[in-house]
């Protein structure tokens, strides 16, 4: 017993450990699932196959996360080599790579065996709910929103023969993935089997290479949505602990008349935004997500399903940590952004639904770790330093003493001011605002055109003494062309020669070089004298 307990604990430990993040995902999500008042609606139609489905799925994305790790050899080799002053007990683990592997299979394969049992139920379900015509609260719920607006709860529209169970799996997204996946699952597992593997390897060898279409599906399979719950909007306003009676008496016999028709949306963040239109075709976009946190310089994906069901694009976040709202602005660059543009313009019949993935962090999220900070913007690239711009606005109205950042240098480039007038804005209200805090030297920025025609450049040289820039009208005047970056690190570094410098870029990957090799010159040997450490978004 001594011998194994030597020789096995650290496995056994791995394997418990992961035993346990399996238990309590499945559990956790469970709960959830056959608990939440969100989902109150859905259960009444499917049960508990629901809380099974969806906890299946958790541990499924949780597993499939981890089974491709045990079989990369750089990986493995990479460990091994920084492993090299570990003890032996801890680098023979290692060889147990395949073990683990194996047991992960045997993991996927039983939750995909409780996911697919369980929708089985659940679209026998959503048929015979569909189907039935006894005015039963199921019955009700499922001919909700049938009108071909996007707020339904039974994805079986129809009580026709042709909208079957099985017709809805092979013609959606998530049944005909479902089916996919699946199969490339079973292929690869039984031809795992070590009589297959040893008598034909080529066979296990290229089968095994259906991973490539098990995490294409994975990735896909969801995207439909097909299981809903109800929307944060209408559960504020139609609680179905009150409202469920409702829709099975409507009547005049239930004493909630108050109550209307629930809506529903998919599993996925769906969120109604606040709309702001900008000059020059700029779309804000300000939300709201029940547990949404973020931090300076961070970005989600949007979706919008009324333009595109597959197609997510990524989007800065130009709202602070200390708004109540998150934010993004868009600009036409292209058909999506156009095309959501004028969606939210004409709001025909309404404004449309979004989905929202993240949000994700980004190096602008350690602007605050330095003393300097120089903020380089280059058109579009203007978006992070918002958010960084608010933050600092909001703590000097606080009056946050944590703040650890004492000079910010900001450079924005773009070739057209006007399509950021909005940025305009919010530069004008922190030059109000350090100023009556007496801080008015904590922000230096420059702004720089680099398009522009000879009769703006000859306006603005005639009205140069004027209090405020003819192009921009704020107080700091606008520069025409490109900054001479050997100078402004040169200024940067003589103003602070004993600091820690942060440079931020959001913008080409030309400026990027330039801007490296300047914090590469102007970055002293000496540890006492002033370090310049690059930082770019990358998303």
């Amino acid at each position: 017993m001594g011998n194994w307990v030597v020789n096995h604990w650290f496995p056994a430990l791995v394997i418990a450990a992961w035993l346990g993040i399996n238990v309590f995902l499945f559990v956790y999500y469970f709960l959830m699932f056959d608990m939440d008042e969100k989902f109150y609606y859905t259960r009444e139609i499917l049960g508990s196959a629901l809380a099974w489905a969806r906890a299946s799925a958790k541990c499924l994305n949780f597993n499939s996360m981890l089974i491709l790790l045990p079989v990369c050899r750089n990986l493995l080799s990479f460990l091994r080599g920084t492993c090299s002053l570990c003890r032996r007990t801890m680098r023979k683990q290692l060889d147990h790579n395949l073990t683990f592997h194996k047991l992960l299979a045997y993991m996927l394969a039983i939750m995909t065996a409780v996911h697919t049992i369980a929708h089985l139920f659940n679209l026998e379900r959503y048929n015979d709910s569909q189907q039935a015509a006894d005015g039963s609260l199921s019955s009700v719920l499922s001919d909700l929103h049938q009108d071909g607006s996007d707020k339904w709860l039974n994805p079986i529209h129809s009580n026709s023969t042709v909208s079957t169970p099985a017709y809805v799996t092979f013609t959606s997204i998530p049944g005909l993935t479902g089916v996919i996946i699946t199969v490339a699952l079973i292929l690869m597992i039984t031809s795992s089997m070590e009589f297959i593997r040893r008598s034909y390897f080529e066979v296990f060898w290229y089968t095994h290479h259906l991973f490539i279409i098990y995490f294409a599906g994975l990735v896909i399979h969801g995207i439909a949505g097909l299981v809903r719950g109800q929307t944060e909007e209408s559960l504020k306003k139609y609680s179905p602990q009150h409202c469920a009676q409702y829709l099975v008496y409507r009547d005049g016999r239930s004493t909630h008349h108050h109550c209307k028709e629930p809506e529903f949306g998919g599993i996925p963040a769906e969120v109604r935004p606040h709309v702001v239109m900008h000059p020059s075709k700029v779309l804000e976009l300000q939300m709201h997500k029940k547990g949404f946190n973020m931090e300076v310089g961070q970005y989600i994906f949007i979706n919008c399903p009324s333009i595109s069901v597959l197609e997510w694009h990524p989007f800065t976040l130009t709202s602070a940590p200390e708004d109540n709202f998150f934010s993004v602005h868009i600009r036409a660059a292209g058909d999506w952004t156009e095309n959501i543009i004028d969606a939210f313009q004409q709001q025909k019949p309404k404004i449309p639904r979004i989905e929202v993935d993240g949000p994700f962090g980004t190096a602008s999220e350690d602007v605050f770790q330095y003393e300097v900070a120089m903020l380089i913007g280059a058109g579009i690239g203007v978006t992070p330093f918002a958010s960084v711009l608010k933050s600092i606005w909001y703590k000097f109205q606080q009056a946050d003493q944590s703040l650890k950042t004492k000079k910010i240098y900001f450079y924005w480039l773009c070739r057209d001011t006007g399509a950021f007038a909005w940025f305009n804005d919010l530069l004008a209200s922190l030059e109000q605002e350090m100023e009556e805090s007496g801080k008015a030297d904590f922000l230096n920025y420059r702004l720089f055109l680099t398009g522009w025609n000879n009769s703006i450049a000859g306006h603005a040289v005639l009205n140069f003494d004027t209090v405020t820039d003819v192009v921009t009208g704020l107080k700091q005047k606008t520069s025409f062309g490109r900054p001479m970056w050997n100078n402004e690190f040169s200024a940067v570094a003589t103003a602070h020669p004993k600091s820690v410098v942060g440079v931020f870029l959001c913008g080409p990957e030309a400026l990027a070089k330039s801007l490296q090799k300047c914090c590469h010159q102007y970055s002293m040997l000496d540890p006492r004298k002033v370090k310049f450490y690059f930082n770019k978004e990358n998303f």
